[in-house]
């Protein structure tokens, strides 16, 4: 029989999680001295020293803590499922899921997967959060996101994934470019005009590594950090850009007309993949929510 109470999980877990006794109590609206029993209690109950506590220097983990912070989250994430599953055996999910996406991916893949989530289990809370590919990997290692859509060029260690599809990298031009009417298009017969490139991760990177492969450098006249921005500005005839979502149409958000086109000799593909931290055991609800993304994209 354990001889710790779920009460002393949530507080230490509190401290693991914002770093300091007095940051955990005011979270979790309690007083220090109790956050500091439960986790004397705890740590009496494992017969281990979970934390590091060091006045003005906050609270650090030991290694048994950082494994007992992991094992602790996926305990009370099952404690939740059981209180708000138990009323109808289970049959209905319920709780909450948090998913986080690529920002460029959001608004073609992010969509569909909440719009048909929400249909299917109208009980579950939904949140969202869309961001870089640095910021989404950190909110999933933190458990600030149950799961996120991402690329996997870049996934750092600790995460796991489950294959969604591929995208293509192209070249986007705008319509009276000289090499519109092409059907494939040579980075080497683009590396003298100036480029807008996506400077965000993992796009930058790919793009990089598209050009340093065929041992060319190219011209970056200008540098965005928004895909959008980057696609109008081609628009306008401000340079070319390599890109790897695609719009169902080929306009900018100023209605100025794209031409998208393959590059020439064939690029490697990029994956794309639901991910999330491979020391949390999904919730039912979070399962739910990567089935339902695998067979969207199996469609």
């Amino acid at each position: 029989m354990a001889r710790y109470t779920l009460r002393q999980l949530e507080c230490f877990v509190a401290v693991g999680e914002h770093g300091s006794i007095a940051a955990a109590a005011a979270a979790m609206m309690l007083s220090p001295s109790a956050i500091t029993g439960a986790l004397n209690e705890l740590e009496r109950s494992f017969n281990a020293q979970l934390t590091i506590r060091r006045k003005a220097h906050g609270v650090s983990l030991t290694p048994s803590g950082q494994y007992a912070l992991s094992q602790a989250k996926n305990l009370l994430r099952a404690a939740t499922d059981l209180q708000v599953m138990a009323a109808d055996a289970g049959n209905t999910l319920r709780g909450k899921v948090r998913v986080g996406c690529y920002t460029s991916l959001a608004p073609t893949l992010l969509t569909e997967l909440l719009a048909e989530y929400g249909l299917r289990h109208p009980d579950v809370e939904l949140d969202f959060y869309a961001g870089t590919q640095q910021e989404i990997h950190e909110k999933l290692l933190s458990g600030e996101l149950d799961l996120a859509i991402a690329y996997e060029l870049t996934l750092p260690p600790g995460l796991a994934r489950k294959r969604l599809g591929e995208a293509v990298p192209a070249v986007v031009l705008p319509a009276d470019h000289r090499l519109a009417s092409q059907e494939k298009i040579a980075l080497a017969e683009l590396v003298d005009e100036p480029m807008i490139l996506l400077d965000v991760n993992p796009s930058r990177e790919n793009t990089e590594m598209m050009f340093s492969s065929a041992g060319l450098v190219p011209w970056i006249r200008f540098r965005t950090t928004d895909f959008e921005v980057t696609r109008s500005m081609v628009a306008r005839g401000m340079g070319y850009a390599i890109l790897v979502q695609r719009p169902v149409a080929d306009v900018s958000y100023e209605g100025r007309p794209l031409v998208v086109r393959p590059v020439h000799p064939a690029v490697r593909h990029v994956p794309i993949s639901m991910v999330w931290s491979e020391g949390v055991q999904l919730s039912r609800s979070a399962e739910a929510m990567l089935h339902l993304s695998l067979e969207l994209h199996r469609r």
